[in-house]
């Protein structure tokens, strides 16, 4: 049996997007891995079952791009997720998905920092949206160099 990297994937708000599965999907080991999907439970008084329904989304779309995944609902606080989670030599790293600049409170508490020294080992850090924006400019950018177009057609004469 060949061995298999396995990876811790921290996510909550992050964990259905598109920029996260090209991420995994793109992994030089991607078909060898094995992806454990963490979304901490919210707050809300509906929160495990919205999380529950989050973290389901996240392993669909992990496994439409190829990915073996399975997943967990943690803790509402995402340290003492991981802290629960987290058992030495069950997982090879962490990745840890958050929102952009501001919008995330797990960026504020520095988060990946705090996994990192939790788990002593190597943690990513991925911002989604970045990586969907650059995604989407591949796809709708236009070539820099447009071929010249005769205006009259075949009555131009001989082109140069």
């Amino acid at each position: 049996m060949a061995y298999r990297t396995r990876v811790l994937v921290v996510a909550n708000k992050t964990a259905d997007s598109e920029g996260l599965a090209h991420v995994l999907s793109e992994r030089p080991d991607a078909a060898d891995a094995a992806f454990k999907l963490l979304v901490p439970a919210s707050r809300q008084p509906e929160g495990r079952a919205a999380s529950r329904s989050q973290m389901e989304a996240g392993i669909k779309r992990l496994r439409d791009a190829g990915l073996q995944v399975t997943g967990l609902v943690g803790d509402p606080d995402p340290i003492v997720a991981v802290a629960e989670t987290w058992k030495p030599g069950e997982f090879d790293e962490v990745v840890v998905s958050t929102l952009e600049g501001d919008a995330s409170r797990w960026l504020e508490f520095d988060m990946p920092h705090r996994i990192r020294k939790l788990t002593d080992c190597h943690v990513q850090h991925v911002v989604p949206m970045q990586i969907e924006r650059e995604l989407a400019r591949k796809r709708f950018r236009r070539p820099l160099h447009r071929p010249q177009q005769r205006s009259l057609g075949p009555f131009a004469g001989p082109s140069s």
